[in-house]
């Protein structure tokens, strides 16, 4: 990743034109394009509940949301359709895990268990990340990236008040955690081929055939054929203001989709899946901002003082160089510690 390509001998004052500066400017963008990511993602509730509440099945709104997005993405999946032959195996699990399965699992979840106690579930998709990138692919994670995904975590207990309605249904919390598992399968995938340079698979292609997949494959579950349409052609309630329905689904397919899944996918090859998981975490505190602003859904101290909690391990986990094995020691400045196999600092 950008982030491990730190050079010691360079003076601060000539970071540009040498690696440690363009590795720097990378990780802001990485950065501000996760935060969009987030910002985008965290907007899909707002936009849905209206809807939801004006007579739409919770899962028509996701099929109405993701064929959407399909739509839109379909001239570039025409332009990569070569991705077709070379990526068959990306683009099935990006479609089935990434796309469909996270929304699916969720959806199926709330209607079990309290949606804050479903949320946080699925939000221990970061410290899954990092699992898998530790256990799995037998890379060091940094104690500052893995001590932000605990902060996040506990932070979001706060945020969605999780003891206010805790469900012990146990299908609903494995639906939740296989959100979660789909939500890493998101991360861990976008992350794929980022090393193979010009020979990495265009992120733009996996997103749009991700989408297509999706679509095939939550038509099946949500059969829309039954969709009540003419919902579509009225109005939805805003905490008080008529909104038109077609604007709230513009909303969910242009900003919530596809600018949330271009954006995020970026985000994840510029700094690596487990920064990119965690600053992800913030979704969960936009949403609840933007449902207090636009829905009237007020926040509770304790809401307040988890999102303050949140943003904190964030950027602690931001703030730390994502480690990668590149065949031999991996190179980390001086004042960071990684984890070596054994748990021990190294």
């Amino acid at each position: 990743m950008l982030g491990s390509e730190k050079s010691h001998g360079n003076p601060p004052g000539r970071a540009r034109g040498n690696p440690r500066g363009r590795a720097e400017r990378g990780r802001g963008l990485g950065l501000g394009l996760a935060l969009l990511s987030a910002c985008a993602f965290g907007g899909s509730g707002v936009a849905a509940k209206p809807l939801i509440e004006a007579g739409l099945d919770p899962l028509h709104v996701v099929w109405l949301r993701v064929a959407g997005a399909a739509l839109v993405m379909l001239p570039l999946a025409w332009r990569h359709r070569t991705l077709v032959r070379q990526r068959p195996a990306l683009l099935a699990g990006f479609g089935l895990l990434a796309v469909a399965g996270v929304q699916a699992c969720y959806f199926a979840s709330i209607s079990r268990i309290p949606v804050g106690v479903a949320l946080l579930v699925e939000y221990l998709a970061p410290a899954l990340v990092l699992g898998w990138v530790r256990f799995v692919q037998r890379r060091p994670v940094t104690k500052a990236a893995a001590f932000g995904v605990v902060l996040a975590v506990g932070g979001l207990a706060c945020v969605v008040e999780v003891w206010s309605g805790l469900s012990f249904d146990t299908v609903g919390l494995l639906l939740a955690l296989g959100a979660a598992c789909c939500q890493v399968g998101y991360f861990v995938l976008s992350d794929q081929g980022s090393d193979a340079g010009e020979a990495a698979p265009d992120p733009l292609g996996v997103i749009a055939y991700g989408l297509l997949v999706g679509t095939a494959v939550l038509t099946v579950i949500a059969r829309p054929w039954g969709m009540d349409w003419q919902v579509l052609a009225g109005s939805a309630d805003m905490d008080g203001s008529a909104v038109p329905a077609w604007t709230l689904i513009g909303w969910i397919v242009l900003v919530a989709t596809v600018i949330a899944y271009v954006t995020g996918i970026v985000s994840v090859r510029t700094l690596s899946p487990q920064v990119a998981g965690v600053v992800a975490c913030l979704e969960a505190v936009i949403a609840t901002v933007l449902a207090w602003v636009m829905l009237g859904e007020r926040l509770s101290a304790p809401q307040l003082a988890g999102g303050a909690i949140v943003l904190v391990g964030a950027f602690i986990a931001q703030s730390a160089t994502p480690a990668k094995k590149e065949g031999s020691a991996v190179r980390v400045s001086e004042s960071e510690e990684e984890l070596s196999p054994s748990g021990s600092a190294a």
